[in-house]
């Protein structure tokens, strides 16, 4: 049987730029994209394009920022898509290779971050979970400094993209996929937990351990629907995809109070 042509709407390098501009993204600015490239429909050239398009309408000033995360360099103990044989864990924490900003590729962020991480150019953080690429003049300063013992807090790039007033750009993704909103979790009242994963160090790979707030993107979908409904979220399409736009500093204010009120230390607790 063969497959149905798709139906549209077709995306080029140009409607999607023209599209972006509609939307409000301008020159100069900075942009924390969560995407989806399915969402876009049928886009010519694929998330080679779509990155293209993001950087033509940034400009020489602008900076494109994604996030590049590689959550398989984690412990084996809480894998569970799929999970592994508990007689694997010990070899598999002696053997995952180190963090590699260079080599490591993402996982669970889609096709278009894979794309800005290997682009000419690209910086990416040191974290080897959470870590964060981009590409633009900001990118140096947004991305030092990402520690190991805070995957999205107030030594990540997050916070530098708050006080640098960036914006996130939601580009068929949904609020789910908000990484500012972890900012916030960093904030407030939350019981730490052990996060372990394979770094290099000055003696070699190491196998470390460390303790930081507990973090979860558990009811994120219905903290951005009162985020969108409480403050101003610009809302358009881009290709076939809904696209939210919004400043990282208003995202996090907001889940600080919204988290303190809906999640219960019972939620936290359950993480």
């Amino acid at each position: 049987m063969s497959t149905p042509p798709p139906t549209g709407p077709l995306s080029t390098r140009t409607s999607l730029a023209a599209d972006l501009r509609e939307l409000g993204v301008t020159p100069g600015e900075t942009l924390l994209v969560h995407s989806s490239l399915s969402a876009l429909g049928w886009v010519s050239g694929g998330q080679v394009t779509v990155v293209q398009a993001l950087l033509d309408v940034l400009g020489q000033k602008g900076t494109l920022v994604v996030p590049t995360q590689s959550s398989d360099n984690s412990d084996p103990a809480e894998w569970e898509k799929p999970p592994v044989p508990e007689s694997w864990w010990p070899e598999i924490r002696a053997s995952i290779p180190a963090y590699d900003p260079r080599t490591a590729p993402t996982r669970g962020v889609g096709a278009i971050p894979e794309a800005v991480r290997t682009w000419p150019g690209a910086l990416r953080s040191a974290h080897p979970q959470t870590s964060f690429a981009a590409v633009g003049p900001r990118a140096a300063a947004l991305l030092e400094g990402h520690a190991l013992d805070c995957r999205l807090g107030e030594r990540s790039p997050l916070a530098r993209l708050e006080r640098s007033g960036a914006r996130v750009l939601l580009l068929g993704a949904g609020f789910g996929s908000c990484t500012s909103f972890h900012l916030a979790e960093y904030r407030i009242p939350a019981p730490e937990a052990e996060n372990s994963f394979a770094v290099m160090t000055p003696e070699g790979r190491r196998w470390m351990t460390v303790r930081e707030p507990s973090i979860s993107d558990e009811r994120f979908d219905e903290l951005g629907a009162d985020f969108e409904r409480d403050r101003p979220v610009v809302r358009g399409t881009v290709g076939a995809a809904t696209a939210r736009l919004f400043p990282v500093a208003d995202a996090v204010a907001y889940a600080e109070k919204w988290l303190e009120t809906h999640r219960s230390r019972a939620e936290w607790a359950g993480q």
